[in-house]
């Protein structure tokens, strides 16, 4: 039996029929859920839109939340017009997912063992956006998760090719950023990439000039550091508690960043610390990867629990704990399964509980969240602590590198071996 499903789930029609309905189901739910999981969509992305073709162009003529590039999937999703734009929008997501997952799912010969691993992973993928629900592909980050997958699987053998694919992401949205350095401290060819990388940003950045935008090309730096802590960050789960209490702790609704975000007594002095202390963590991951590297450990077992403690640390001391930072997980895990196979079970696990919670969170119980409902509280807790408990993990994988380079090697059946090699 077993076997008949590990056939029947490696056939490409059922590969890509369910490709299909997850997407289909996932939009439906997007545009007519109650909660609006596809409101930023509708309601921000597009007006924005209209406001540049107006004539006013966002982060050119003025200053904007974004990075210049998170413009053109906004602008491609008017494809079927301003009345249908959320249905534009799904198109474009489910084209950008389905060249990711096109490549898993076809890059080696059939029988292989990194073709198995990468049908896991392109399995896995489906059930976590899924679990995460509409927001998964109703924000911007999907399409800086599609670059950075895409950009991690080819780092390996392309370099150059995977600069420039997380330049581009960190051109639609900075998180990507994180994983450049993370890049560049573990794989070999470091030069190569960064040249990829740097090219690419600097290019952009050049190119944003020539149109005229001055300093509002970098106006995303600034935009959102004043603001305060979002409900549904971990930070914020300690106010959230003292506002059920009462302890003159309030939700409230923030007109400037268009968000729930929560006040109360040393709110405002935690949202001011949040920043320096994410650049502390995330620096102080890279000096222990640096460390682990310069012992000896492969490339190959370094990179994956790497990626997925910079993204998890930038989830844990992000004041904005926005829904769709779920998504992010999808780019180390998938490298993870496919170049560590079972290693990466406990993080994959770990992974859909937390989509699972999300979805919950928002948009199916989000009035209660706001409302401070003790079992949705708990719920949110939950998920937050999972959040830590995950970068804990991976913090404790990228350590354990040193001494599992030979078993995880063994694991993964040479996969990138090649390419991927210590540095001394």
């Amino acid at each position: 039996m077993l076997t008949r499903v590990r056939r029947l789930g490696a056939m490409p029609v059922v590969l890509w029929c369910a490709f299909l309905l997850t997407h289909l189901w996932l939009g439906w739910i997007g545009l007519n859920h109650p909660n609006l999981p596809f409101g930023d969509v509708t309601n921000v992305y597009l007006p924005w839109v209209q406001q540049s073709l107006d004539g006013y162009r966002l982060g050119i003529d003025g200053p904007w939340v974004y990075p210049i590039l998170a413009f053109l999937p906004m602008l491609a999703s008017l494809v079927l017009g301003p009345g249908l734009y959320g249905v534009g929008w799904m198109i474009m997501v489910t084209i950008a997912n389905a060249a990711v997952f096109a490549y898993l799912i076809t890059r080696n010969r059939p029988g292989t063992a990194g073709n198995e691993l990468r049908l896991i992973a392109a399995w896995w993928w489906l059930a976590f956006l899924l679990l995460i629900g509409p927001v998964a592909v109703g924000r911007i980050d999907i399409f800086t998760v599609d670059l950075v997958i895409g950009g991690l699987l080819v780092i390996s053998n392309r370099p150059v090719v995977a600069g420039v694919l997380l330049g581009l992401a960190t051109w639609v949205k900075v998180w990507p950023a994180a994983l450049i350095a993370a890049a560049f401290i573990a794989i070999r060819r470091r030069m190569r990439f960064a040249l990829g990388a740097v090219v690419t940003l600097v290019g952009v950045a050049l190119g944003a000039l020539a149109f005229g935008a001055g300093l509002n090309a970098f106006s995303f730096v600034t935009e959102q550091t004043g603001r305060g802590m979002q409900v549904e960050a971990p930070i914020s789960t300690i106010w959230m508690w003292l506002a059920f209490f009462g302890d003159r702790t309030r939700v409230y609704y923030s007109t400037d960043i268009l968000t729930f975000q929560v006040t109360g007594p040393g709110s405002d002095l935690a949202a001011t610390l949040m920043t320096p202390l994410l650049v502390v963590a995330v620096a102080a991951i890279l000096v222990l990867a640096f460390f682990v590297v310069r012992t000896g450990a492969a490339s190959t077992v370094v990179l994956p629990p790497l990626a997925l403690a910079m993204v998890t640390v930038l989830m844990v001391f992000n004041k904005v704990g926005s829904p769709q930072f779920m998504v992010w997980l999808s780019a180390p895990i998938i490298l993870g399964i496919v170049t560590q196979g079972r290693r990466f079970f406990l993080p994959a696990m770990i992974a859909f509980v937390m989509g699972a919670l999300t979805q919950i969170i928002y948009p199916i119980a989000y009035d209660w969240v706001l409302g401070l409902d003790p079992v949705m509280l708990g719920v949110l807790t939950l998920r937050n602590l999972l959040t830590v408990c995950l970068l804990g993990i991976a913090i404790v994988m990228l350590w354990q590198s040193r001494k599992t380079s030979r078993e995880v090697d063994s694991d993964a059946r040479g996969l990138f071996r090649g390419a991927f090699r210590g540095v001394s």
